[in-house]
């Protein structure tokens, strides 16, 4: 491919590679000067082996933009109103939409509350799909510490939402009221404890070993499901041994027969219902969590 095919394929993911150094970075200048680095680092790449050049360029950009955060140090972040001010002046609409989102509350949170790679894991994945293998690749880890960064950065954001219940003793509650009523079997219990489209995500060895005990009663797991209805179905009728416990400081539950943690549950818990519940039993995530039993 010649320097001018090249170049034309590039500017056809441009708008894409903005969206994302723009929402990990906060800074229009820094964005475009992460996507020129991208370019150039494009343009003394032998690309005849690269399968996708969409995902491949996403993670050369996200490699720039993660060593600019690191550099920040102490550095203030961006002023909203400047980076406003500094944005394109007449974008392409889905652009400017991008654009609008990447300068949100959301991000700011992000870019406050964050560490590098928890905010570069929790950007990819959660705004860009971006797969954890992917992302591991960016920040030099396992993908199992990759999501657990995401995990994370996905807690702290929502934790500093107006929207998150705030108070841990009535996030306590909470999980006190989920772990009853799933235990007792109480499906109307769990659906009001449950926002209706909460999303339970699972981890690949909690998938795996729902489907390895299916004959002992183990529920049908996917690595994503969506719907009161269909979490409720999962969990009525079981969680027997699971007990309350905080996560990183955050309350959720885990079974933890003897004291050893095999599953954990985070929860999170928006206007007193859940709206996400994450399912962990990949034993290098569960290592890298503080537990501290609640009873």
């Amino acid at each position: 491919m010649d320097e001018t095919d090249l170049a034309a394929d590039f500017e056809t993911h441009r708008p894409h590679l903005r969206a994302v150094t723009l929402r990990l970075l906060g800074s229009p200048a820094e964005a475009d000067d992460a996507v020129q680095e991208t370019w150039l680092r494009l343009a003394r790449t032998d690309v005849s082996e690269v399968e996708n050049l969409r995902a491949w360029l996403t993670t050369v950009a996200s490699r720039v933009a993660l060593s600019m955060l690191r550099s920040r140090g102490t550095r203030s972040e961006w002023d909203l109103e400047e980076a406003e001010a500094a944005a394109d002046p007449d974008p392409d609409p889905e652009v400017r939409a991008l654009q609008a989102d990447a300068l949100g509350g959301a991000l700011l949170v992000v870019l406050e509350r964050l560490e590098p790679a928890e905010r570069l894991a929790f950007v990819l994945h959660d705004l860009f799909a971006v797969p954890f293998a992917e992302i591991a690749t960016v920040v030099e880890r396992s993908p199992a510490a990759a999501r657990q960064l995401a995990s994370r950065g996905r807690r702290r954001v929502r934790g500093g939402s107006a929207d998150a219940d705030a108070d841990p003793a009535r996030r306590r509650e909470v999980v006190d009221a989920f772990l009853t009523a799933a235990r007792e079997g109480d499906f109307a219990g769990l659906l009001a404890v449950l926002d209706p489209d909460v999303e339970l995500r699972a981890d690949r060895v909690a998938v795996a070993a729902a489907e390895a005990n299916r004959d002992r009663g183990a529920p049908e797991l996917a690595e994503s499901l969506q719907g009161a209805e269909a979490v409720a179905r999962v969990f009525s009728g079981r969680a027997q041994a699971a007990q309350p416990a905080l996560l990183d400081g955050v309350p959720g539950a885990v079974y933890a027969p003897g004291g050893h943690v095999y599953s954990a549950f985070e929860l999170v818990v928006v206007d007193g219902r859940i709206a996400v519940i994450e399912m962990i039993a990949d034993p290098e995530v569960i290592a890298a969590l503080d537990v501290e039993l609640s009873r």
